[in-house]
């Protein structure tokens, strides 16, 4: 016999028969062929059929298994879906407070550590300053204060500003009137949206749990899981099948041993 033909008898009897049909490319097949031995030490089959019984049983476990997988797999997928940027799980989570308006997206939120809450706190915190320093700088005499107000905001607070100041009309927040590049009109933007983005992001953070919740639970796809479900109900009736006839087999084989003592 060749090497290669040696190796194709070895593995089918390590393995099982139907493994090739059972177990797909990328999984292991190693963990398979424990799984299998493991129904062959508890049953210790004997004979083609109850081998067959038994590599049913350990074949209905192993695709249960991947249902398992199949169901975790479909949780990843909801939630990356709540991740994208036109998500708005995050809003959901918060429309009782503030309706859910200037919260951003929930990869943080998800994502969350209490280190990681911290930072964002702390980062908040001296954002603020900057801006109510920027504030301060509008409210002083000096010469140049639009200049220095603006060099004192954050760089993404600047880059907000310069964006607002590109707007057309038609643009703008209903009731928003056009802004313009002097002390007056920075004030107003700072006062009028940078400041109450930042009791919204305070609330966001404090309520991070919500969002978290929302998300998980937006990741739940009732119609994948229902199939999988149903699935999981036929896998069920095979194995109890299965084995009810595993254990008659067995039982009657222990019968057949115990007949002829009983009539001698």
């Amino acid at each position: 016999m060749s090497d290669d033909k040696a190796l194709v008898r070895f593995n089918a009897t390590k393995h099982g028969v139907l493994s090739r049909h059972v177990v797909l490319p990328w999984e292991d097949g190693e963990e398979y062929g424990a799984l299998l031995a493991t129904f062959r030490q508890e049953h210790a089959p004997q004979g083609p059929t109850e081998e067959h019984l038994v590599e049913e049983l350990a074949g209905i476990v192993w695709r249960k298994r991947r249902l398992r997988l199949a169901e975790a797999a479909a949780h990843r997928q909801g939630l990356y879906e709540t991740m994208d940027k036109y998500s708005k799980t995050a809003r959901v989570a918060l429309a009782h407070l503030h309706k859910g308006e200037g919260t951003q997206g929930v990869e943080d939120a998800i994502r969350d550590t209490p280190a990681g809450a911290d930072d964002a706190a702390r980062d908040l915190q001296a954002d603020e300053a900057m801006s109510r320093r920027a504030v301060g700088l509008l409210d002083s005499r000096r010469n140049d204060r639009y200049e220095a107000a603006l060099a004192a905001l954050r760089k993404d607070t600047r880059d907000w500003w310069a964006d607002m100041l590109e707007r057309e009309p038609d643009d703008l927040d209903e009731g928003q009137a056009p802004f313009k590049a002097d002390p007056d009109d920075l004030r107003r933007f700072i006062e009028t949206e940078v400041l109450p983005w930042y009791d919204r992001r305070r609330t966001e953070l404090a309520n991070r749990p919500l969002i978290r919740d929302q998300a998980f639970g937006e990741s739940l796809d009732e119609e994948k899981l229902e199939v999988l479900a149903r699935y999981e109900v036929h896998l069920d009736r095979k194995l109890e099948r299965m084995l009810t006839m595993l254990l008659r087999l067995k039982d009657l084989r222990q019968a057949a041993r115990l007949l002829p003592d009983a009539i001698g």
